[in-house]
């Protein structure tokens, strides 16, 4: 029988996040799922824990997370797809909500569930504007990222259709690819906290300089590459645009990061002279 539902976590280093990610896929009260884990270039012990477990164990050199995971969804056979990062948790009801949730919504191609947040140990509140809306909500996504990879379930032909992650981005890769999905789909969310997402510790994505550049580079790219946007998207994305651009100049300048101003103010060019878009804003200065 093959796996409906293919589990993909990607992993670099962390042996102790990890075996905990797979125990809480291990304890999941649904079935049937393949597991596949993809080592991103680990030098502790992953691989000599990994025979261990019941799953597929990819190992290659260091290329990203982004890499990783396509290199997972290269190898998944099930019908589904849902994503774990390696210092993430699952609650046991997990994949069975999910399932059933597309089970009462053939239609559908992305479901997401709520997260419970963990910082250094203790649990957090997600601030208003993080909270997780359902179905179109391309607008909000431009903003920042409102798709959890450990929280959301695909189909994975859908994935394939979009391409997959793209490796050039090595952070804020989860954002370019959920613009790209909601410019075409809605994602749904079943509003049950089940999973568990601990930050705080030092080698998160998320923590690393150059986010502020890589979302304008989704959005230059998106505007670019995706033939299905509206002309009301494309406005949307060029207002963002902006905003975000403003704020990263602003901190460029007064950094004298002269390379930043430089690469922002030429994807801004890309951004507001794109053919179709009204030219009613001025470049900051």
């Amino acid at each position: 029988m093959k796996p409906l539902v293919s589990v993909i976590i990607p992993t670099r280093d962390r042996a102790a996040f990890l075996v905990e990610a797979i125990t809480s896929v291990l304890k999941q009260d649904y079935r049937p799922w393949e597991l596949i884990v993809v080592d991103d270039g680990s030098q502790d012990e992953t691989p000599y824990l990994m025979p261990r477990y019941p799953l597929l164990y990819v190992r290659g050199p260091q290329r990203g997370v982004a890499a990783a995971r396509n290199a997972g969804l290269k190898r998944a056979k099930g019908f589904y797809v849902a994503f774990l990062d390696s210092d993430d948790l699952w609650l046991p009801q997990k994949l069975s909500a999910q399932v059933a949730f597309f089970e009462r919504h053939p239609s559908a191609v992305a479901v997401q569930v709520e997260e419970i947040w963990i910082r250094r140990g203790r649990r957090v509140n997600p601030r208003r504007k993080h909270r997780k809306p359902s179905g179109y909500f391309f607008d909000r996504a431009l903003k920042l990222c409102l798709v959890s990879p450990s929280g959301v379930m695909l189909r994975r032909d859908v994935l394939v259709e979009l391409g997959g992650f793209d490796p050039s981005f090595p952070v804020c890769e989860d954002y370019e690819l959920w613009l790209r999905l909601l410019a075409r789909y809605p994602v749904y969310l079943i509003p049950k906290p089940l999973v568990i997402k601990r930050g705080g510790h030092e080698d998160q994505l998320s923590r690393r300089p150059g986010l502020d550049y890589y979302r304008l580079r989704a959005l230059a790219k998106l505007l670019a590459q995706e033939p299905r946007l509206t002309p009301a998207m494309r406005l949307l994305l060029q207002q963002e645009a902006q905003k975000k651009a403003r704020i990263f100049l602003s901190g460029a300048q007064k950094r004298a990061k002269l390379g930043e101003v430089w690469r922002i103010q030429a994807l801004l060019q890309r951004l507001l002279k794109y053919p179709g878009l009204p030219p009613y804003v001025a470049l900051p200065s």
